[in-house]
């Protein structure tokens, strides 16, 4: 497993100023379009990538995103190592989901039911409706500024001692304008909530995980919504949105249906692996106590022992973990990755070798092995991990870390051209422009003009550097 910031180039946003600061307000505050996401998406987030987690999360959407109509959108599923729970798309291409919502989903049918919500939001094209909404909020808040200002000029010129119509000409307007957008994302919420039950009822699912996620939210938030003003919330009022859920979603034949138990225990175990990961050892120890001899709760104590208390302890509960289930490529991963990060690389690269026969879409674990045959210095490996980690950035090509490793792989053996190239782009998937550029000129002055390595670094010499606001 590996976190960290996905590949993109720098954005900076706008100045804006009022009334418009009112519009983008109102877009931050809607579903689908946090204010994370007003970047290009995934811009800065704190992103996990993991080859087992991803795999699962694959399996969960691509039923939901063929009922759609989606399944050749190439929707990814993006992982943000974050505690709380939540999920949202930013565009028609991700759906971005918080790790928090990972673990806290006791079944995969709750956390199935989220992606069909917001599946719901991209197939109902929300994200474009709701910025047209935005833009004509902001034509007509302009509009009711420059009226506001005639008003008060006319007020000034009569002087009016009886206050001035103008201002209430810019602030009436404005606040209409706002209960308008968010009455919009309301229907909005309420349309994926529908259109979630339908892709589920299609794909033989319940919407009963869906429910019950939404349900217990909405007891959390009902002290908070108590004595709110509803046409100030950009979601439905909770008790109304879940008895609007509860009535469509019993409609379906499929609502008794439960999980399977091999998909259960499949969702057990990437819960484990991230209370695992991203947990202090004493909270993983009493959510798996040493008494829980379950397989997830071996797993969730195997990798804080892994990251907590040496390689040495950590190999004996992996090693129990690969008895128990041998052909589970992840299990030889964690083996793999446990050794390489303890300085072990040669011995970690037969685990990760059996790792990559034994795990479907094995790309990730491929850049780790291709790492670890780098790392042990061995130059009879060097064309080996070259070939596999050029494969890796082919169909993987938003992978910084598999970039730096090949230009470091390159440049052992002495393909300098490939290796600037290769280091270009790693600095422009991290957003380093300035560096990417420099890099990919350099690398046009080893290539051959008009080659395929010299095409690829004038592309990137030609990338623009960040704006500035």
């Amino acid at each position: 497993m590996t976190t960290g910031s996905p590949p993109t180039v720098p954005w900076r946003p706008r100045r804006f100023t009022p009334p418009l600061a009112i519009a983008l307000a109102l877009a931050i505050a809607a579903p689908g379009l946090p204010a994370q996401a007003q970047n290009p998406p995934s811009r800065g987030l704190p992103i996990i990538r993991d080859a087992e987690i991803e795999q699962l999360l694959r399996e969960y959407s691509q039923p939901i995103l063929r009922a759609a109509g989606l399944a050749k959108q190439n929707v990814r599923m993006v992982i943000i190592n974050d505690r709380a729970f939540n999920a949202f798309v930013a565009d028609g291409h991700r759906i971005f989901v918080n790790a928090g919502a990972l673990m806290e989903s006791a079944t995969p049918n709750q956390i199935i039911g989220v992606f069909a919500h917001e599946t719901g939001h991209i197939a109902g094209g929300h994200l474009s409706r709701m910025r047209e909404q935005i833009a004509k909020a902001q034509t007509q808040a302009i509009v009711a500024m420059l009226l506001g200002v005639g008003a008060m000029v006319a007020g000034a010129g009569s002087r009016n001692v009886g206050g001035n119509p103008g201002v209430a000409a810019m602030t009436l307007p404005v606040e209409v304008l706002r209960r308008s957008v968010l009455a919009y994302v309301r229907q909005q919420e309420e349309q994926a909530d529908r259109a979630a039950v339908k892709f589920l009822t299609a794909t033989h699912q319940s919407a009963k995980g869906m429910y019950d996620t939404f349900r217990r939210f909405a007891d959390q938030s009902m002290f908070i919504s108590r004595g709110a003003d509803p046409y100030l919330q950009t979601h439905p009022m909770p008790a109304e949105r879940v008895a609007g859920l509860q009535e469509i979603a019993r409609t379906s034949p499929y609502w008794s249906k439960g999980d399977a138990p091999g998909l259960q225990l499949r969702h057990d175990l990437m819960r484990a692996k991230l209370y695992g990961f991203i947990e202090r050892p004493d909270a993983v120890l009493r959510r798996y106590p040493p008494s829980d001899t379950s397989l997830p709760a071996r797993y969730a104590r195997a990798i804080a022992s892994y990251r907590h208390a040496g390689v040495r302890t950590a190999l004996a509960h992996i090693d129990d973990l690969i008895q128990s289930q041998p052909n589970n490529g992840y299990f030889h991963e964690l083996k793999g990755q446990a050794l390489m990060e303890s300085g072990r690389a040669a011995e970690a690269i037969a685990p990760l070798r059996r790792a990559a026969q034994r795990a479907p879409n094995p790309l990730l674990i491929q850049a780790m092995l291709g790492q670890a045959m780098i790392a042990t210095n061995d130059p009879k490996l060097l064309s080996e991990a070259v070939t596999i980690l050029r494969r890796v950035v082919t169909r993987e090509p938003e992978l910084p870390e598999a970039h730096a490793q090949l230009a470091m792989a390159y440049g052992r053996t002495g393909a300098l051209a490939e290796a600037d190239l290769a280091s270009a782009n790693a600095a422009a998937m991290r957003g380093d422009v300035r560096t990417a550029r420099l890099l990919a000129a350099r690398a046009k002055k080893r290539f051959p003009v008009g080659s395929p390595g010299w095409i690829k670094a004038d592309d990137i010499v030609g990338l623009k550097p960040p704006s500035t606001p």
